[in-house]
């Protein structure tokens, strides 16, 4: 890694649990002040950790942070949330489009209230952030977006198939957006991780949607390859597709090192690879 991400800024939404929260976590240890964004002010035994919880958690660690509760889906709340931020801190440098929803059925078992949730919460809320916050990325002469979206692809995905019309799309808006601002020195990436990642999302789904937890990666995979991201000058790294275990290798992870993100602290004899491996690297 090649930088430091003390004196930057970042909003995380959707980071009360899960691989949101590890995100938070980690770039507060980063030395990043850290919007934590999302619904949750209370919690529950099956849904634990709130966007209170997760900021006091950065704080008691040394960290900077402020809760800042916004529904992805309602566009003043999005403009709120981007408001506070650069309020606060008096910037915003680094936008983790984290939020989401899933559906993992058939076309013929998806009904078009979860059609219209996915397309609100994943693709339609990515584009909102990033609405919003890209005049302060541009205005600072830096920024990072990313979309936790997956590498396009033409090889069909059965049973996922109205899920990645919306994920697929965060990515295409990614590549447009790194595009229209490299000279501004604005990136805009998509990281997706190669296996099911260890989290209360994973934990809740069926083993036969999610896996077991041994065929799981824990979450600090994921944040090595964001910190791979968000370390590297974003004029230099944008339009990407990155998979977490395919970035890491490129920036000279070896496969002892990639062993270790394992749940279960070895790969499994059977693995469960995301999609099948359908996705190929860029």
């Amino acid at each position: 890694m090649s930088g430091s991400l003390h004196g930057r800024v970042a909003v995380i939404t959707g980071s009360s649990r899960g691989l949101g929260r590890e995100f938070a976590l980690r770039l507060a240890d980063e030395g990043a002040a850290v919007v934590v964004s999302g619904k949750s002010e209370t919690d529950s035994e099956r849904l634990p950790g709130t966007i209170h919880s997760v900021a006091e958690e950065i704080i008691a660690r040394g960290g900077r942070a402020v809760p800042v509760r916004a529904d992805v889906r309602q566009e003043a709340d999005v403009e709120r949330l981007v408001d506070r931020t650069v309020t606060e801190f008096g910037r915003l440098d680094i936008l983790v489009n984290n939020a989401g929803a899933l559906w993992w059925e058939r076309v013929i078992d998806t009904p078009p209230k979860r059609v219209t949730l996915m397309y609100e919460v994943n693709l339609r809320a990515s584009y909102l952030s990033t609405y919003y916050a890209l005049p302060h990325m541009i205005a600072g002469g830096w920024g990072h977006i990313v979309m936790n979206s997956p590498p396009i692809t033409s090889e069909p995905t059965p049973g996922y198939a109205m899920y990645h019309c919306t994920k697929m799309g965060m990515t295409r808006l990614a590549l447009g957006v790194a595009a229209e601002h490299r000279a501004d020195n604005v990136a805009a990436n998509s990281l997706w991780p190669a296996t099911p990642i260890d989290s209360a999302a994973t934990r809740n789904w069926p083993a036969e949607k999610m896996g077991r937890p041994e065929q799981w990666r824990t979450p600090r995979i994921m944040c090595d390859a964001l910190m791979e991201i968000l370390h590297s000058e974003p004029a230099t790294c944008t339009g990407r597709q990155f998979i977490d275990e395919g970035l890491l290798a490129e920036r000279g992870w070896t496969p002892e090192q990639l062993e270790g993100y394992w749940s279960a602290g070895k790969r499994p004899d059977d693995p469960k690879w995301i999609d099948e491996r359908a996705y190929a690297t860029p």
